[in-house]
């Protein structure tokens, strides 16, 4: 802790919260059940053969999916989590974004597991400055058990804030002469470079593995269903409907107009890919629309696929 920190008197009282329990032994409503795992595994799209059959065990990644409570909560959490966010809340950091979060796993969940859970405040940051606001980072550590065995551990963090002032914008009748933000750049490496460089020539690449034709997306280095890392590729047509979405309304970012929607699409090739709808308004979007893809530049150094509305030949 620099003496800055300690001269906090906020700081001082919030990392007093750093290792209090904010969930103890706690219980799972629900054992894991086939029927979760199946709804999980149909809004996920993941048809792995792992989680069905008399031997299914549960993704992975539901492991939080256990100890949520649901509209009516949980009864036997502690007390200092909510104090620790009220503290927040008087000293004016009433805004909350989750920034992340990482999972452990550690034995696979199957159908009867009797799920058990403590959860702990793990850290508070610092005051920190950010294109949101400035405000402070909490981790909170859950240990996730089976039968009172260790399965996983879900770290989830969260930034409460204080939003940052917007800047004023221009005085009615002149021409605001700032330049327009551009959008942030896709994150480009080894496994999706192909599929970028098919963006720019105007071309919708979706994997496909070689040894067993399963066709993947987003690009990954290797096959989920058969762990082939061989593949080419194959171009979508560019038909698609709309599989899900929501409207974006805060927290706005520079380059971005809210609201606006985007859309989970499911291509007419069976993958699925994120993207903005667009060409109707926000509130106009639905679950089941034909789309069709074009390419969106958005600037002189970047085209994005999109998908425009009402997409049926």
């Amino acid at each position: 802790m620099t003496g800055t920190e300690r001269d906090d008197p906020l700081y001082a009282r919030l990392v007093a919260y750093e290792g209090r329990s904010a969930a103890t032994a706690g219980t799972g409503k629900d054992p894991v059940n086939p029927a979760m795992i199946r709804h999980w595994c149909e809004a996920m799209g993941d048809e792995h053969p792992a989680y069905r059959g008399p031997d299914a065990v549960a993704p992975p990644t539901m492991l939080q999916a256990w100890t949520m409570g649901g509209l009516s909560g949980h009864t036997d959490r502690s007390g200092a989590y909510e104090e620790l966010s009220a503290l927040l809340d008087g000293a004016g950091y009433t805004s909350v974004v989750a920034t992340d979060c990482e999972q452990e796993y550690l034995r696979p969940l199957r159908p009867g597991d009797e799920i058990t859970f403590d959860a702990v405040i793990e850290s508070v940051s610092p005051r920190k400055t950010t294109r949101l606001g400035t405000g402070h980072f909490v981790t909170t550590r859950m240990d996730v058990r089976a039968a009172g065995e260790l399965a996983g551990t879900h770290r989830f963090r969260i930034l409460k804030y204080a939003p940052a002032a917007r800047p004023a914008g221009p005085a009615p009748g002149s021409r605001d002469e700032r330049p327009k933000a551009r959008r942030p750049r896709p994150v480009v490496n080894r496994d999706n470079a192909g599929f970028w460089e098919g963006v720019a020539a105007h071309r919708l690449l979706v994997q496909r593995c070689t040894a067993c034709a399963t066709l993947r997306f987003p690009w990954l280095p290797g096959c989920a269903e058969c762990g082939s890392r061989a593949w080419d590729t194959v171009e979508a047509s560019g038909a698609g409907t709309v599989f899900s979405y929501v409207v974006m309304h805060h927290p706005s970012f520079p380059a971005f107009d809210p609201p606006y929607a985007v859309g989970l699409v499911e291509l007419a090739e069976g993958v699925r890919m994120v993207s903005n709808v667009v060409g109707v308004p926000y509130d106009k979007v639905r679950i089941g629309m034909p789309v069709r893809l074009e390419f969106l530049r958005v600037d002189e150094e970047l085209e994005l696929p999109v998908f425009r509305a009402g997409g049926e030949d």
